[in-house]
């Protein structure tokens, strides 16, 4: 059972639809759902469920139409762009593109991230180092992203999200464009980290290999989403 006092999403008969007049078009049916902090929380379903759309509106990149949704005890609807910039402050985003400055070395890309909330240029180096040693990238930090594997790189994304300490992560497929192996480390390596912040993970995936790192799944189809407990045995590869 979700514990939605201490939960860090809360959405109820949450919807969203594109278009207008006689294109506009229902994404999400009223969704109940919570993610709690210190967990991994997995989101499922096939493409054009509404999981990116479901993303978006979590991480206050659109507003919310219908519906209540809260986010780090925030309520979205209704709320201005000022109150969304700020909720973005507190949360992580992780993408499968990485989104690194080419031409910034792989500490560079971790400190971007820090000049928001850490004025002195010492510390920040130190926090950053400390992030890159936490994901084993400590023989990395002069190298370029074009340098790095896929693997590297997203570890390079995941330091960079947590730099600031945020309360919740986003994840948009960060497993993607990786080998099995280098999916699996790189989710345990978020859950652990995640889980001694006790910080909270919602992951976008169609990677049913990572079920069994997840604490809670969430499965949207046709707009609609529902815990999910799959026999993890029947679906390894």
């Amino acid at each position: 059972m979700t514990n939605v006092d201490g939960a860090v999403i809360v959405s109820k008969n949450l919807r969203h639809s594109y278009g207008v007049g006689e294109l506009r078009t229902q994404i999400l049916h009223g969704l109940d759902f919570a993610v709690n902090a210190g967990e991994v929380t997995l989101l499922v379903g096939p493409s054009g469920s509404g999981k990116s759309t479901l993303l978006t509106l979590i991480g206050a990149l659109r507003s919310v139409e219908e519906g209540s949704l809260k986010v780090l005890g925030q309520e979205l609807s209704g709320s201005s762009e000022s109150d969304r910039v700020q909720i973005r402050r507190r949360i992580g985003f992780i993408f499968q593109s990485h989104n690194l400055v080419a031409s910034l070395t792989v500490l560079q890309n971790v400190q971007l991230l820090l000049q928001l909330n850490e004025p002195d240029p010492k510390a920040r180096v130190e926090k950053a180092c400390n992030l890159l040693e936490a994901v084993g990238l400590s023989h990395r930090l002069y190298h370029y992203p074009d340098e790095l594997s896929g693997g590297q790189r997203q570890r390079v994304a995941i330091a960079r999200a947590l730099a600031p300490e945020p309360e919740l992560i986003l994840a948009d497929e960060p497993t993607a464009s990786l080998d099995s192996q280098s999916g699996q480390d790189v989710v345990e390596l978020l859950g652990d980290l995640c889980r001694r912040r006790r910080s909270a993970v919602l992951l976008v995936t169609h990677d049913l290999r990572l079920l069994k790192d997840a604490d809670r799944i969430w499965r949207i189809e046709d707009g609609r989403v529902n815990p999910w407990q799959p026999d993890i045995a029947a679906t390894a590869p």
